[in-house]
Formats: structure tokens, C-alpha cells, sequence
């Protein structure tokens, strides 16, 4: 299928044409605003885009090369996803807190024309010992606080939309098709390294759609988000709708929950986002009398904590909505406009677009309603949900088999068709918002030369939907270690939300009797008495952060 089918239902569905139909009709009218800076019209963006498109094409990228970026949330950020995605490129963001053999994976895995990084994260990329294949240019954008590392067999040159040589004008680029990837977005693994999502363009902009329809946004609604723009979240719930709809958004580039209500009522802010575990720190903020008194009136969450939802809305005086979804899949459930909270359910499935099954994970057959399952779906039009995983079939093939796609969700649909999510299935890891691979801990933690083998697991951290994260570990003979050791090793390998909580030494590891690690018996298990905690021994993770960048 292409953009040109005459009965397509999504002939527009790609950002060149939502881009171009957004310049001619508010050209002016503010886009992006990031803490502390101006405010950027929607013409501003798009022509930083064009700029950064032209540059890049100076630099070799043509339609289908994938590029890499490793950046922190700004309007550049913004600008260099529209301007690979104008070019026909695919963009592959990278989560900037990766370190260690999870960076060099994430770039290796996308194999890019190139890699565009923040100059301030050009010293991660420096790392000795890194191979990052066969990478051989690196563009950097932002301001250099000092001299820049050398990258060995790596050229590296700045990037100035302002700079190229040939000018570029929407007519010279490539007309996208619905069908294209647009994106490769990163999702954990659980058995494996983290996974390439693969979002097509129809995918991208069917979230935003969806998203307009189930915040009921508008052109002048102001979003206020501080999620990073590595996430499907910030970028087609909020970039992408704001898009289609003309909205504004204020931006921060980190989430700080004893700032949020004040950046809410600074911003003017009648939207914004949010997840469970986020949504809980900002309710155990020191509550104000005048924390209603905003312009605030929507909140898109998953999940909206039972606990404190109800309480949530009167403290701040607006209406939660509460959604279930995923990266490879978008969000096919919303909580249905007009109809009051209805506590611990996700909503309705969205069925114009889905089918959706509540399935026996073994058998595959579908359960009835009130009976717990995983959760499946299937689309209704094609290319609205992930193609696969990039490079991996083996992953594609088993969430793909028998015409559904299955989640790793479990949960129930009540008589009535109300969703509720109950947990997770497998040994994925959720903390603070971020799914974390096991396995990357394991790598990371297996590196230390006195650990012989080591399981990573979650265990309630306190917030609900959410988790700590225990290692286990098994030394070598005669090895010995201390903890706070071992945690800074980890420190240099792994991004700060997958540094361990709790660390627990063990003889062995239990087996099933093919050798499989029996997790669920570590999970299990929980906090005991011989579990090492690295909040009760007072070592902060950001003193961690700082020594292992000093050191690496």
C-alpha cells in the first residue's frame, strides 16, 4: 500500500504531510517551549527541521538509512526526528542514560548511517573499550562545555542547520508512505537485550489520533510534559498531537515531582501526562490549598494508582484518564469520554481499530469475561501496529503467532467491557516508568571478574505497578566482594534506573531441571534478613552515577 491509493483510509497518515497541512494553517502560533528558553512557533520548528534535513543529506543520509540519536529532550531533539523522518530516514532514538554494553548494543543492534549526539554525552561515547561497529561519523549538536573527546575510527563534526551548503524546500523531499518506518523505538527485553520497535508512520500518527480523541485536545490546550523524547509518550501523545491539532506544549527536559505543580501553574498547563509510579511521587508531595487552583483539567495516565486515583482529581481538580498500551501496539484502550472514574480499569478497547481477546497464555484460546489472561490483540487495518522487532524474528514470531499479537499482559474484561490491567507476565522489569531488561543487568553484573553468575529480578518497591530491583549473585570460588563494589561496577555498565536497590549472595541459583534460573522463586523470596539494601547503607545512586562516570 502507498500514500497514493485513492480509498486508503490513511492516505495523509505520515508526518511530511501532517507537518505540511499544520505550516499552512498556523504557521505562527507557539509549538514548543523548554524550560527557560523561548517559545518556538510551529514554522520555527519546521524550519530548524529543513535546515538540520539539508545538513544531513550533506552528511550521506538518503530514504531508508536508519539514524541513531543520542540526545536529551529540546527543541533540537524535535527538529532532528522531523528532519530524518523528512528525508525518508528512520530515526532511532537512544535513551541518553544508557552506558556500558547497553549503549554499545542499542547502536550496534541499529547498525546507523550515522549517530547524532548531544555534546554533552559525547565523553559516554569515548568510553574505552567500546565497538560500536562499523559507525564512522558522529554529528554533535549543542554546546561543548570543554574540549571534545576523540572517538577512535570515528569522524566527528558539528551539526549546524544553520551551515549547509545546498538549500532543501519540502518539494525536493521524498513523499512518505503510511507503510514506511518511520521510527525505531526501544522496548526491554526480558530473556534477551533490548528490543527495535519498529513504528510505521500510520502507527505514529493513528497514537496521536487517538490521543486528540481520548484527552479531547484541542488548539488551545498547552500540554506540559517532562518525559523524555526517547519514549513513544512525549513524542506521538504529545509532540505528534500537538501536530495535528495546533496545540502547544511546555517541555522540561527532566521530570521533578516537587516541581510539578508549580511548572504546571507557570505553563499555563491544561494537559499533561503521566504514569503510575510518577503520578504517586507528585501525590506525596506536601499537599497546598491551592494545588486546584490551575488550569489543569486532564490527565492521560497507566496506570492511574487505585490507591490515590479519587483522591488525585479533588487534590488538583481534574480528570484522570486512564489508558492500557504499549510501544508495539499504540494504545488501544481509553477511558470512555464523559463517563465518570470507574477505579482500576484501563477503559475500553478502542474496537473500530482492534480486535482484542483476554487469551489462555498457553493454549491461546480465548477466556471469558472476569477470568484472568494475557491480553491480545489484533489490528483492523494494516500497518497501524509494529511491522516487528528490528533484526530479531525469533522475538517477532513469538508475539505474532496465531494472527495476534500478545502483549505480556494479563488482566480481564468485566460483563460490561471495562479493562482492567493485573500484571505483568515473565520476568520484565518495571521502575519508575521504564521497562528494564533482566538480562542487561545480568551481562553487566557477569563482568565483574569475581561473579560467577548472577539473576536479576523485581520486587515491590512501595508504588504500585512498580518495581525495585533485587540481584542475585553467585561469586567465584574464593571470590570475595563487597556490594557497594559491585554497585559501582554496575554504576559504569548499566543507566541509573537498572543500578540495583538490593543485592543478595547466594551459593547457587535455583534450576528447574533444565537448567532454566527459577526467577519466580527469587521474586518470591522478597527482602530477607541476609538482603544488602543499598537506601539502609545510605549510598545514594546519584554518588554512584558521579563515581562511575569519573572513573569510565
Amino acid at each position: 500500500m502507498t500514500s497514493s491509493l485513492p480509498n486508503s483510509p490513511f492516505a495523509h497518515w505520515a508526518l511530511d504531510k501532517v507537518l505540511s497541512r499544520r505550516i499552512a494553517q498556523t504557521p505562527d502560533r507557539p509549538f514548543v517551549q523548554f524550560e527557560g528558553e523561548a517559545s518556538r512557533s510551529f514554522a520555527d520548528l519546521h524550519t530548524m527541521a529543513l535546515g538540520f534535513a539539508a545538513r544531513l543529506r550533506e552528511a550521506g543520509v538518503r530514504q531508508h538509512d536508519r539514524v541513531a540519536m543520542f540526545a536529551g529532550n529540546s527543541a533540537e531533539h524535535i527538529a532532528l526526528w522531523f528532519a530524518i523522518n523528512l528525508l525518508g530516514a528512520v530515526d532511532a532514538p537512544i535513551n541518553p542514560a544508557l552506558r556500558g554494553r547497553t549503549l554499545e548494543h542499542a547502536v550496534n543492534l541499529i547498525d546507523p548511517k550515522l549517530l547524532i549526539a548531544e555534546a554533552e554525552l559525547l565523553p559516554v561515547l569515548a568510553r574505552d573499550g567500546f565497538d560500536f561497529g562499523p559507525l564512522n561519523s558522529v554529528l554533535w549538536f549543542g554546546a561543548a562545555d570543554s574540549g571534545l573527546p576523540t572517538l577512535t575510527g570515528i569522524s566527528l563534526a558539528h551539526l549546524d542547520c544553520g551551515t549547509p551548503t545546498a538549500s532543501l524546500d519540502q518539494d525536493s523531499l521524498p513523499a512518505l508512505a503510511p507503510s514506511d518506518t518511520a521510527s525505531i523505538l526501544f522496548t526491554s527485553g526480558t530473556t534477551g537485550p533490548s528490543k527495535g520497535v519498529m513504528v510505521t508512520h500510520a502507527q505514529a500518527f493513528l497514537t496521536a489520533l487517538q490521543t486528540v480523541e481520548g484527552l479531547w485536545v484541542g488548539a488551545d490546550d498547552v500540554y506540559y510534559c517532562a518525559h523524555p523524547l526517547f519514549h513513544m509518550s512525549p513524542r506521538f501523545c504529545v509532540v505528534y498531537a500537538a501536530l495535528l491539532t495546533g496545540a502547544a506544549i511546555c517541555f522540561d527536559r527532566k521530570f521533578a515531582a516537587e516541581k510539578w505543580i508549580d511548572r504546571i501553574r507557570e505553563s499555563s498547563a491544561t494537559i499533561t501526562i503521566g504514569h503510575g509510579p510518577l503520578i504517586e511521587m507528585i501525590y506525596q508531595q506536601p499537599e497546598r490549598p491551592d494545588d486546584a487552583q490551575t488550569k489543569l483539567t486532564r490527565l492521560g495516565t497507566s496506570p492511574f494508582p487505585r490507591h490515590i486515583a479519587q483522591d488525585f482529581e479533588r487534590r488538583f481538580g481534574l480528570k484522570g484518564i486512564e489508558t492500557w498500551g504499549m510501544t508495539e501496539i499504540n494504545i488501544p484502550c481509553w477511558h470512555p469520554p464523559g463517563e465518570p472514574l470507574r477505579v482500576g480499569s484501563a477503559g475500553k478497547i478502542r474496537h473500530e481499530w482492534y480486535d482484542f481477546q483476554v487469551m489462555d497464555s498457553e493454549s491461546d484460546l480465548p477466556l471469558p469475561p472476569g477470568e484472568v489472561g494475557e491480553f491480545a490483540i489484533r489490528p483492523k487495518l494494516p500497518w497501524i501496529v509494529t511491522p516487528g522487532y528490528f533484526r530479531n524474528a525469533e522475538a517477532t514470531a513469538k508475539v505474532q503467532r496465531n494472527f495476534w499479537f500478545h502483549t505480556g499482559d494479563s488482566g480481564y474484561v468485566d460483563p460490561d467491557g471495562w479493562v482492567y490491567f493485573v500484571d505483568r507476565l515473565g520476568d520484565r522489569i518495571r521502575r519508575r516508568a521504564e521497562n528494564i531488561s533482566s538480562y542487561d543487568i545480568e551481562v553487566a553484573a557477569n563482568t565483574h571478574p569475581a561473579v560467577l553468575e548472577s539473576a536479576a529480578v523485581g520486587v515491590p518497591s512501595g508504588f504500585s505497578s512498580d518495581d525495585d530491583v533485587k540481584l542475585c549473585v553467585v561469586l567465584r570460588p574464593g571470590a570475595a566482594l563487597a556490594p557497594d563494589e559491585l554497585l559501582s561496577h554496575l554504576a559504569r555498565e548499566l543507566p541509573h534506573y537498572m543500578v540495583p536497590r538490593y543485592i543478595e549472595r547466594l551459593d547457587a541459583l535455583p534450576r528447574t531441571p533444565t537448567q532454566k534460573v527459577r526467577k519466580g522463586e527469587l521474586r518470591a523470596s522478597g527482602i530477607t534478613p541476609s538482603t544488602w539494601d543499598r537506601k539502609e547503607n545510605k549510598i545514594a545512586l546519584r554518588t554512584l552515577i558521579a563515581g562511575g562516570m569519573a572513573q569510565g
